[in-house]
């Protein structure tokens, strides 16, 4: 090994300080390698970051001792003459000082070995997307919108998620998805950039250049996961610490996210429109400052449209259907019934069950899986008894009424 053993020195000194064992696990690491296999600098560098890692946990207690600072001088003399850099994977016999530049939940547990204090778990947000639709924001707050064609749903350095929207019934400002199209940027050496794209009956398991994962296919630290073939697939992105599910049903699609808040919130200005940072804009709103109205409150089709059949539900009839899969009249529920109403379609109703099963698989705080409808200003809908009247007197109308406006696609 020529001058790369230049440590023998360290080795025969016995100390108090614990170098000793580090300078051991350094040997240990490197007396394998041969400088003729082509992976020699790649294992010799995690050698000697790994030595690195050790060397400053011992720092407290090495202050002083000569053979420590010695060591210390070795590893950057080495580190430069290897072209090693300072992050990066680290060879270890102990998980404790192991660190993956690939997975998210270790780069907490390196700064704690870097700087030798506790750091707090990392914080995680969740963002959804489902019916017509309704959006619920990193911050918990749940709107219903219009959003017709693109939108940014996330844009920050690491992953970009556009979703488009079309309408529903004609006349209605009412949207649902029917494509969604996510980039996972380039990082380190973890994955190159890829790019998912998904259409109405066309949910790959595959990214678009064919792939199923990004970067060294051992450590997967980006993969797709098809749960139902063509109708549910997963995308774990381990480098990031970021989990997306997307899902088909009926013609439409729903999105569900959970990212790290550190990274979620990295972003420049000119990203700042994203609908689960900053929810949707006020002129994109159908809800009224966060209040749920039924369908007969949004737009109306014009007089002389083309009559067609009404559409199929009324309120009663509605919520018992969306009580067969939400048993809790959360805001969920209600969305349900929402969208029976808007659309007839029997399949918002599987949505907005999949959707609260989303929240409870990603969101990281139970106590906050449910949102229920209140009283407000700032509540997402007012209380059951205000909906329900506001139904019935709604549902009261004449039949004349309602077969002039309302009219299936």
């Amino acid at each position: 090994m020529g001058e790369h053993f230049s440590f023998k020195l360290f080795s025969v000194l016995h100390t108090s300080c614990g170098i000793q064992k580090c300078t051991t696990d350094f040997v240990s690491f490197t007396s394998h390698l041969n400088t003729a296999l082509e992976d020699f600098d790649r294992e010799f560098c995690k050698a000697l970051r790994a030595y690195s890692v050790c060397t400053y946990r011992n720092s407290k207690v090495c202050r002083g001792n000569l053979v420590y600072h010695a060591a210390v001088l070795g590893i950057g003399d080495l580190m430069t003459q290897r072209n090693c850099t300072k992050d990066g994977p680290t060879s270890s016999t102990n998980p404790e000082t192991t660190r993956d530049p690939c997975n998210y939940s270790g780069h907490t547990e390196a700064r704690e070995h870097r700087w030798g204090e506790k750091t707090p778990p990392p914080t995680y947000l969740f963002c959804g997307l489902f019916g017509d639709p309704h959006l619920r924001t990193f911050k918990d707050h749940f709107q219903t919108c219009k959003v017709e064609g693109a939108w940014p749903l996330i844009d920050n350095n690491y992953l970009s998620v556009q979703v488009t929207n079309v309408p529903v019934v004609p006349g209605f400002s009412a949207t649902a998805t029917n494509k969604i199209t996510i980039i996972f940027k380039s990082y380190q050496d973890c994955t190159d950039q890829k790019v998912y794209q998904a259409m109405t009956d066309d949910l790959p398991a595959a990214f678009v250049d064919g792939t199923t994962s990004g970067g060294d296919g051992n450590t997967r630290s980006l993969h797709i996961v098809e749960k139902v073939s063509g109708k549910y697939i997963e995308m774990h992105a381990r480098y990031i610490g970021t989990t997306v599910f997307i899902r088909q049903l009926g013609r439409y699609l729903t999105l569900a996210i959970s990212m790290p808040q550190e990274l979620a919130m990295a972003y420049g200005e000119s990203q700042d429109l994203q609908l689960c940072v900053q929810g949707c804009p006020s002129s994109e709103r159908i809800d009224q400052s966060g209040h749920l109205p039924l369908p007969v409150m949004g737009k109306l089709l014009p007089w002389g449209a083309v009559s067609h059949p009404p559409l199929g539900y009324t309120l009663e009839t509605a919520s018992t259907k969306c009580h067969e899969k939400i048993h809790v009249k959360d805001i969920y529920f209600h969305s349900c019934v929402f969208d029976l109403l808007t659309t007839g379609d029997a399949n918002f109703t599987a949505a907005a069950h999949s959707a609260l099963q989303d929240v409870e698989a990603l969101h990281p705080s139970k106590e906050h899986w449910r949102i229920f409808p209140r009283s407000g200003a700032g509540g997402v809908g007012r209380d059951s008894k205000f909906f329900v009247s506001l139904g019935l007197l709604l549902v009261s109308l004449s039949t004349t009424w309602f077969n002039t406006f309302f009219f299936l696609n």
